[in-house]
């Protein structure tokens, strides 16, 4: 089959281990060591974990204390969110001096098209070498990349030489990369996803293919549809540089758990406070707010009211998360409390058209 897509040279860049990456730069004494982010022995998440504590199968998401079951010796580093953030703007303007066209993601991975690009560089590959060597350059960090015709392609190539390694996909290789792929490394395929895959017959990328619409769809809704696509190269999503944001959230995992409502009172007003100053800085507001409830057993609860006018203000935000609070008493004592705000004023708000990611704090 032939792929009747816009052809691009998009490239995916993607840090290594990223905060692990920038603790271990700042901190030398850490260095071949492993490190979590976030986390703590008894409390908290993994944020990040370097390469030397994923060996012991440590991953982000993972409680610290499952963490350190699996890796005695690992350092447990508070996160420093606005050392991160420093060091992605640098990673960020050195992207804007190939192309405009940049689409993050979150702090630590970008899609750049680079079809025309700033230097006049017809091939992508060396544009994703130079762009690696400079950020290894300006901030002693590594990055990965992968090259190719969209974006879906470009994610998955990312990680295939990880880290510090980029992969290619050129055009004329593109289908048979996609059927030898294995289903779970297919990006938006997750482990669920993947074992019900595996009971339907579909390993690999040439099995899916084999599959009709009418089957993935029945089989998947809507994302079956994606996966006949993708599966084909065909992947149309433009990199765009100016993704509206749709929510704007604060969270926080707690030492210890929390038993009663004052203390979540006490904790949500904090919470307030640091989105309202996200908010303002961001020049944005929203009629939706949302409070997410993470109790001790793991089960996440999100409560949600929306209102008749836009609000950016810690009083009201605290005033609509408590009454939230209060629909329904806590089940269990509670590990983990947030509050976002979405159905925002975006388009109006002084052409404010940038993606917002929920800023995680951890407690120590």
């Amino acid at each position: 089959m032939e792929l009747h897509v816009p052809q691009r040279k998009i490239i995916h860049v993607d840090m290594d281990a990223f905060y692990a990456s920038v603790e271990q730069k700042d901190n030398p004494q850490l260095i071949g060591k492993p490190i979590a982010v976030g986390g703590g022995e008894t409390r908290g998440v993994v944020s990040a974990a370097s390469y030397e504590a994923r060996k012991f199968g440590v991953r982000s998401a993972m409680s610290g204390y499952l963490a350190k079951k699996k890796c005695p010796e690992l350092i447990f580093v508070k996160p420093r969110f606005d050392r991160y953030r420093e060091i992605s703007q640098q990673i960020r303007k050195i992207f804007f001096d190939y192309t405009d066209l940049v689409e993050p993601l979150s702090l630590d991975e970008a899609y750049l098209d680079v079809t025309h690009n700033k230097k006049g560089n017809p091939s992508a590959t060396l544009i994703a070498h130079e762009i690696r060597e400079r950020i290894l350059a300006e901030t002693g960090l590594t990055a990965s990349a992968g090259i190719s015709v969209n974006k879906f392609i470009a994610k998955v190539a990312s990680d295939y030489n990880k880290p510090n390694g980029q992969k290619t996909v050129n055009p004329d290789e593109v289908l048979q990369f996609l059927e030898d792929l294995p289903i779970g490394k297919f990006y938006g395929v997750g482990r669920v996803t993947t074992e019900k895959m595996y009971q339907l017959g579909i390993f690999t990328g040439k099995d899916l293919k084999e599959k009709t619409e009418d089957y993935l769809v029945q089989h998947f809704g809507k994302s079956g549809g994606y996966y006949y696509h993708v599966v084909r190269g065909i992947h149309n999503s433009e990199v765009k540089p100016d993704r509206i944001a749709k929510s704007v959230g604060t969270e926080h995992t707690f030492r210890e758990n929390l038993v009663s409502e004052v203390f979540m009172e006490e904790k949500l007003l904090d919470t307030a406070g640091e989105l309202e100053r996200r908010l303002k800085k961001k020049k944005i507001a929203g009629k939706t707010v949302t409070l997410k409830i993470k109790y001790s057993d793991f089960t996440l609860q999100t409560r949600s009211k929306t209102l008749q006018y836009f609000i950016s203000d810690k009083s009201l935000i605290f005033e609509t998360a408590k009454e939230l609070l209060y629909q329904e008493r806590p089940k269990e004592s509670v590990r983990l409390l947030g509050i976002s705000l979405s159905n925002l004023n975006t388009d109006t708000a002084q052409g404010e058209k940038k993606a917002v990611a929920v800023q995680l704090k951890f407690e120590f």
